[in-house]
């Protein structure tokens, strides 16, 4: 019996880091300590729907293979592709993301990351009017006022209140009468049960609440009763508290990234966090799903200098939103291949563009069966990140930590870095042959 302190928990992007695990003497986690249910379960429960064995499909059906014939098989039809797709990466860590960067760059592809279809919408914000950062040590510090926009993160983020906002700080000492907590969103939610302030608004009205506090908030008159289904006395409340806080900070989530206004949401309200750093300190940030979403951005930012949706197909990366995102690539038939890492496309994109999934090869690298699974040309089986290999990866707040390897991963399961090295082997090898 062992026990390690300090984990990382790699299921949601708020990556806590103070987890305690037990593993026995077999080699098998037995008890994860101080994780929400959603990060004990991937833990306790690493090998339930595992993928174990390299699958190839011959006639329409999976057949059981050799992980040397997976990847022979993988290379071939990469190598034989003119318009590759390379997707997902969110969900494992950054040596992995550096493996696909320099595979992409090989066989010109365009690869393309789950933020695409999340918080996409806050990246173009981020990039017209720049971003407000804040850390979450200086949110449980100094934080006088928490906004959560279009965010549940008691369910979603589950340890998020409980480790940044109702709990003491440096400067805060009793969160209870020294920090407020407000939630605006189209319905009660389970975190607005528990917040200070809840305020409710029409579905797609964001963009016009945001504009309205920020008129408010400049001591402009409105001539109206109600914005966005908000009473204007209650956005003038709301607007002078506001314009008191000394130190605050605004978390939004999907509810504002995928309503409608999209990115101009994002722009709004970086807008808003700007003009009230005239009254006081304010940041934002987005809730970020995947634990490592925010490193799939950044590794990308690193590497090719866009964030995501890079195209490789002229020997140098290109950036193109909505031309060069999964989604649409899939949906206008562009792509003839798709290599698939640490996601799950078919589960989550539009029907249209999943029909278009069924035309073309699929290679699956992830450790567990999904529905892009049994979809796959070719599947190969991953060792889970911060359970059973390391690497690094990004929290919300952009702070890189540590992903500690606790246990083996299953007989012949190898890391997503391992896997896409020696695919990138297998195709250099081949362009020697010949």
């Amino acid at each position: 019996m062992r026990v390690a302190d300090d984990v990382v928990c790699p299921f949601c992007g708020c990556l806590c880091d103070d987890l305690r695990v037990t593993i026995d003497d077999n080699d098998v986690i037995t008890r994860v300590d101080n994780a929400c249910a959603l990060g004990k379960t991937k833990m306790l429960h690493r090998m339930d729907d595992r993928l174990l064995v390299p699958e190839v499909r011959r006639d329409g059906k999976l057949e059981r293979t050799t992980l040397e014939e997976a990847i022979d098989t993988a290379a071939q039809l990469l190598a034989e592709s003119r318009r590759p797709l390379i997707y997902g990466l969110s969900s494992t860590e950054n040596d992995a993301h550096r493996a696909v960067y320099r595979l992409a760059e090989m066989i010109g592809a365009v690869v393309d990351n789950t933020s695409s279809v999340c918080h996409g919408p806050s990246i173009l914000g981020r990039q017209e009017s720049g971003e407000p950062l804040a850390s979450l040590g200086e949110v449980r510090n100094r934080a006088q006022l928490v906004i959560y926009w279009g965010a549940n993160p008691l369910q979603a983020h589950p340890r998020h209140v409980r480790r940044f906002v109702r709990i003491p700080g440096e400067y805060i000492r009793d969160p209870r009468t020294e920090r407020r907590m407000w939630v605006v969103d189209v319905r009660r939610s389970a975190t607005a049960r528990i917040a200070d302030r809840f305020i409710k608004v029409e579905p797609g009205s964001d963009l016009e609440v945001i504009e309205a506090l920020r008129a408010l908030i400049k001591g402009r008159t409105l001539d109206v009763s109600e914005v966005g289904g908000v009473p204007i006395d209650e956005l003038a409340e709301a607007a002078e508290e506001l314009r008191s806080v000394e130190y605050g900070v605004l978390f939004y989530g999907l509810g504002l990234t995928q309503s409608r206004g999209r990115y101009r949401n994002i722009d709004a309200a970086i807008r808003l966090v700007r003009d009230l750093n005239r009254f006081g300190k304010w940041g934002m940030m987005p809730m970020r799903g995947h634990y490592n979403v925010t490193g799939a951005n950044e590794t990308s930012t690193w590497t090719t200098g866009f964030p995501f949706a890079v195209d490789y197909s002229r020997g140098y990366p290109r950036y193109q939103p909505g031309e060069y995102t999964a989604v649409d690539m899939l949906r206008h038939g562009e792509a003839d291949l798709l290599l698939n890492i640490a996601a799950d496309p078919a589960a989550h994109f539009p029907r249209d563009t999943v029909r278009r999934m069924r035309d073309i090869p699929i290679i699956n690298i992830d450790p567990k069966r999904n529905l892009t699974s049994l979809m796959a040309t070719v599947n190969i089986p991953a060792a889970m990140a911060g359970v059973e290999c390391d690497g690094a990866a990004s929290r919300m707040d952009e702070l890189p930590l540590y992903l500690r390897k606790l246990v083996d991963p299953p007989e012949g399961v190898l890391p997503d870095r391992d896997i896409v090295r020696l695919i990138i082997e297998r195709i250099e090898g081949a362009v020697d042959e010949r």
